[in-house]
């Protein structure tokens, strides 16, 4: 039987599912709600359709299927519309059901699309790479990114539930599974210091022992913060903890044009900035940022820009965060490894400073 974990949020509350192979557990839950007369669609990419077609139709028979492009470039406005006028076109009603079968650009927008139909359908997530299986495929943040800034539309919107098969791991490309590794990595900064020790000690890969026990661990962490701020209104800490390294990251990702570098890989350089800023706040020894550095790129991750991008457009892409509260930039800090805190009022020469020691250009 799959191991399950249950994500607290009384009646948006639902499980995570855990298994090496789960299409008859998905299969179960299709044929479950088609009996109760719900409606079943599929949103994936052209990637995973074509890599994992046998699958799907064994998942969802005939159920009809949205099939975008893969990358950053679906999760565009552009995107959104293909995804809702699929759904109207197909009559899926207030009672259907989207799965989202895919990583974390497509749980993403097939959330935002379940979340913007009809004011709101249900859906489920089937995520398909390390970093929607640890990250974005729990939690409820849905989102699009716009020409202004990364996820700056968007809904929460909890899935009803979540499918994590991490034989699907397998078939996965090694860039993808160490963009994933990212996140894996931030979880441990920001929450566990045990789980930063043990990708330490050796890199995780899909064949280690203990991926699904790392995997189910990075949804543990997730889930329990998200219970506990499940809308990111804490004043201190809570939800914003998950952002550690992303402010600089989501920057990065704008200003090199989405698709540039994959999500993970902007985040490993957004995580060293972080450890390089909260050195310079005086929050951990220098020593720390060696050890990300060095955990990063032994799962093939980078630690600096593979070329020079202007400060002033990352400074700007700061400034334009979804993050920012009262005009300012709210940064994620290390206290020590495996404890994080917010910091708002970071001057702005300080970010500029860790931007250029990740090598942005000058000016």
């Amino acid at each position: 039987m799959p191991d399950s974990l249950l994500v607290n949020l009384n009646e948006r509350s639902y499980e995570i599912r855990f298994g090496g192979r789960l299409t008859e557990a998905v299969q179960g839950t299709v044929r479950e709600l088609r009996e109760t007369g719900k409606a079943v669609a599929v949103l994936t990419d052209a990637n995973i359709a074509s890599r994992l077609g046998a699958e799907l139709t064994a998942m969802f028979g005939d159920a009809p299927r949205c099939v975008v492009a893969a990358g950053e470039g679906a999760k565009s406005l552009a995107g959104l519309g293909t995804v809702l006028e699929f759904l109207a076109e197909k009559r899926i009603d207030r009672g259907g059901v989207l799965f989202a079968v895919g990583g974390g650009v497509i749980g993403d927008l097939g959330g935002f699309a379940a979340a913007s139909y009809l004011r709101g359908i249900s859906f489920y997530q089937v995520p398909t790479t390390l970093l929607a299986m640890v990250d974005s495929s729990v939690g409820g943040k849905t989102g699009i990114n716009l020409a202004a800034g990364k996820n700056l539309a968007g809904a929460f919107h909890q899935p009803k539930g979540v499918f994590i098969a991490t034989d699907l791991l397998r078939t996965l490309p090694a860039r993808e599974f160490a963009a994933g590794m990212a996140e894996v990595i931030k979880y441990g900064l920001l929450g566990e210091a045990a789980l930063f020790e043990r990708l330490e000690r050796s890199p995780l890969t899909v064949a280690s022992d203990d991926l699904a026990a790392v995997i189910r661990r990075c949804c543990a962490i997730k889930a329990k913060i998200v219970e506990a701020d499940e809308r990111e209104l804490a004043r201190e800490g809570g939800r914003a903890l998950l952002n550690l390294g992303h402010t600089f990251g989501h920057a990065i990702e704008q200003a090199a044009g989405y698709g540039e570098y994959l999500h993970g890989e902007a985040i490993a350089i957004g995580l060293v900035a972080a450890a390089r800023l909260s050195h310079r706040l005086g929050l951990v020894p220098e020593s720390v940022i060696g050890r990300v550095e060095r955990v990063l790129a032994a799962h093939a991750l980078p630690v600096r820009l593979s070329a020079p991008l202007p400060l002033a457009t990352l400074m700007a892409a700061v400034a334009r965060d979804k993050k920012v509260r009262g005009g300012l930039p709210r940064f994620v800090v290390l206290n020590r490894v495996g404890e994080a805190a917010t910091r708002d009022g970071v001057p702005a020469e300080l970010a500029e400073e860790c931007f250029r020691s990740v090598g942005s250009a000058a000016r």
